[in-house]
């Protein structure tokens, strides 16, 4: 491979943008102007293909020298990174199909659709925020960003993208093509990272076994174990997702520490039995609100709605609502956060009855508590 020039995303879009400097200048009109032509006609193909078209911001945490959390922001997604992302998409589709056509033994990225259950949980969100997801058909990508267009623009957006990418199962590695749901795709295969990824290695190897261009091919005992070897990059592949996910936690919790007592805007991501969880607008940080911290009275839980009822006041607290909290306790050794619910959709919780001491009795709602229900529901409307 010959490099002409190692350039940094933001140095790129900016020479396109019209504000090139002494490195991007003179690969303007040979290099970077072809090349963002070609991006456009991936985009033609893209909108043909309609992927799943999730818009989900990467957080950046900086540190400062000796290892403490100095900000929290959004990086920036530029054209730059999109076009880098359909190059290498498209890299991946044409080593599974030039595999698929020399007959030879690979490792797909696999992606299913999602389940019954996790799809009808997705549509209990997008009703209880204001949206449809059309019922009585095959699910296609196409139809999921619809919901994500309905929701484009509003204070759901972000909700609507957590929730849709919650309901997808893990894309996973096998020997068998059964396709890429969420791409919108046939074939395909991890091929552009063989440094980092062994399942790109194992492609790489392939190709050479396949075109006979050395030997460094895949051998008879690679192919013969491929299966154990696919759920062996799987597996270690979700646990270095699940450590990423704890290191970010806990890098939050530790620059949230000293601000415990501080409140902050939210929205409720997620609605269990025991407590509500809080998707925090500052920093996207993730916190639980435990049921005792909820007003002064007894919710009933519904798993169907996602839904808290006060057994009181017949408040009811669902997913997508805006939320005042208090931080209570951060704590960085394990990145977990609670809360204290102060205000739902700028309203303080009504008082409730005042519980007695120790855990209070369940009471059931009543017919007249399940009216007045309807009439209290704090939720924004579209």
């Amino acid at each position: 491979m010959r490099s002409v020039a190692s350039l940094a995303y933001e140095d790129v879009q900016s020479a396109i943008d019209g504000n090139p400097d002494a490195r991007t200048a003179p690969l303007l009109d040979p290099i970077l102007r072809p090349l963002y032509a070609a991006y456009a006609t991936t985009k033609t193909a893209r909108a043909l293909r309609q992927p799943l078209d999730l818009d989900l911001p990467e957080r950046k945490i900086v540190l400062s020298a000796d290892g403490l959390v100095t900000s929290v922001a959004y990086k920036d997604r530029l054209d730059a990174h999109r076009l880098i992302e359909e190059f290498m998409i498209l890299a991946n589709v044409a080593a599974a199909e030039e595999l698929i056509a020399l007959k030879r033994p690979l490792l797909f990225r696999v992606h299913e659709e999602p389940s019954p259950d996790r799809l009808e949980a997705l549509r209990d969100v997008a009703e209880a925020s204001g949206f449809t997801l059309a019922k009585g058909q095959v699910l296609k990508t196409s139809h999921l960003n619809r919901l994500l267009e309905q929701a484009q623009g509003t204070d759901f957006a972000e909700l609507m993208n957590i929730s849709t990418l919650r309901s997808m199962p893990q894309a996973y590695y096998h020997p068998a093509n059964f396709g890429h749901f969420g791409l919108a795709l046939r074939s395909y295969a991890h091929f552009t990272s063989p440094i980092r990824r062994y399942s790109d290695l194992i492609v790489h190897r392939a190709l050479i076994a396949g075109h006979g261009w050395g030997k460094d091919g895949l051998s008879a005992q690679d192919i013969e174990t491929l299966d154990e070897t696919a759920k062996l990059i799987s597996d270690t592949e979700r646990r270095s997702m699940l450590a990423e996910r704890d290191t970010t936690d806990r890098y939050l919790a530790a620059f949230l520490s000293d601000r415990v007592g501080a409140t902050f805007t939210g929205r409720i991501s997620g609605v269990q039995g025991f407590g509500l969880f809080v998707k925090l607008d500052e920093t996207g940080a993730d916190g639980l609100v435990p049921i005792r911290a909820i007003g002064r009275e007894f919710y009933h839980y519904d798993r169907d709605a996602q839904t808290l009822m006060g057994a009181d006041t017949g408040i009811i607290i669902g997913i997508g609502q805006r939320v005042t909290v208090r931080l209570a306790e951060a704590v960085p050794v394990t990145g977990g956060l609670l809360l204290e619910l102060l205000e739902i959709e700028n309203r303080a919780l009504p008082a409730g009855a005042k519980p007695a001491r120790g855990r209070p009795a369940p009471r059931r709602a009543g017919a007249e508590a399940a009216r007045e229900a309807k009439r209290r529901v704090i939720r924004k409307r579209r």
